[in-house]
């Protein structure tokens, strides 16, 4: 008889969307942290006299900037490296703090129940009656535009999923017997949410981060592209595609690159996403 481990392997190795989005977004971080070494020029050096060099499949383009040049004659390849650690600093850390916000949030409510819970249902109501986009646009706006504001903004507006996710699980295994027996053990309720309950919910809470993910490298793609976000000459894929919309129809490349390069790694991330919940929860499913 397969034993657990036996039977998660095989549905990790049998799920082809976890497998390639795994995959994709394992070799966009490894791309990122060797940008220094895999780039052949700065990011942020300007050529004035080798601007709009396109890539090198074009009959003018040069191996010397496999993608071109953008319109200051800045290495299109270097830049696009550079932004993915951009996308993914953002992406991981405005997640890191929305987690830390809305499980804080939902186990507290799932777990006490009653004022607790009535509090928290009706913030997440507060939060989602916001439309986060606008919200963004306008704390970025007075604030500024740096990459610390643009991590804690998103941070603060994306909560709401971890929130609601995490109170559902949590009011799943409230009642259930190991956590009557610790405690009937004595156990404190902090033990008890650190040790019991935060493991048995680990699985949607990485299902919801990873989704999250998605989402917050693509507002601030479209912050950066609406010049509120990541400020120049800091290499970002939204701020590229922003900067070289004044050429698109003469030469498309230049916001074809790093939009081809958010979408596959939006695509990379949901896909690793449902794979993740396909292999968490795989009844029902197909």
């Amino acid at each position: 008889m397969p034993t657990a481990g036996a039977i998660l392997r095989r549905r990790i190795f049998g799920h082809a969307g976890l497998l390639i989005g795994g995959t994709t977004l394992a070799i966009i971080c490894v791309l990122a942290l060797l940008a220094p070494l895999i780039a052949q020029h700065d990011p942020y050096f300007q050529d004035l006299a080798r601007r709009l060099v396109p890539p090198v499949w074009h009959a003018d383009g040069s191996w010397s900037h496999p993608l071109g040049t953008d319109a200051l004659g800045r290495d299109y390849f270097a830049r696009l490296l550079y932004g993915a650690r951009i996308s993914l600093l953002i992406g991981f850390g405005a997640t890191a703090v929305a987690a830390l916000i809305g499980t804080t949030m939902g186990v507290l409510a799932g777990y006490y129940g009653g004022r607790v819970d009535f509090v928290v249902t009706f913030l997440v109501n507060v939060r989602l009656a916001l439309p986060a986009m606008l919200v963004a646009l306008v704390v970025v706006a007075l604030v500024g535009g740096s990459l610390t504001v643009v991590i804690w903004t998103l941070g603060l507006l994306i909560w709401d999923r971890f929130a609601v996710v995490m109170r559902a699980a949590t009011q799943q295994i409230r009642g259930l017997d190991y956590l009557a027996a610790a405690r009937a053990a004595g156990c404190s309720a902090q033990r008890i949410l650190l040790t019991e309950v935060m493991p048995n919910v680990m699985g949607p809470l990485i299902v919801v981060a990873t989704l999250e993910i998605a989402q917050a490298i693509l507002f601030e793609a479209a912050l950066s592209f609406l010049g509120l976000g990541v400020q120049p000459p800091t290499p970002s894929w939204g701020l590229m595609i922003a900067e070289g919309k004044t050429h698109m129809f003469f030469r498309p490349w230049i916001i074809a690159i790093p939009g081809a390069a958010l979408f596959i790694l939006v695509l990379a991330v949901n896909l690793l996403g449902d794979g993740v919940r396909d292999v968490n929860a795989p009844e029902g499913r197909s």
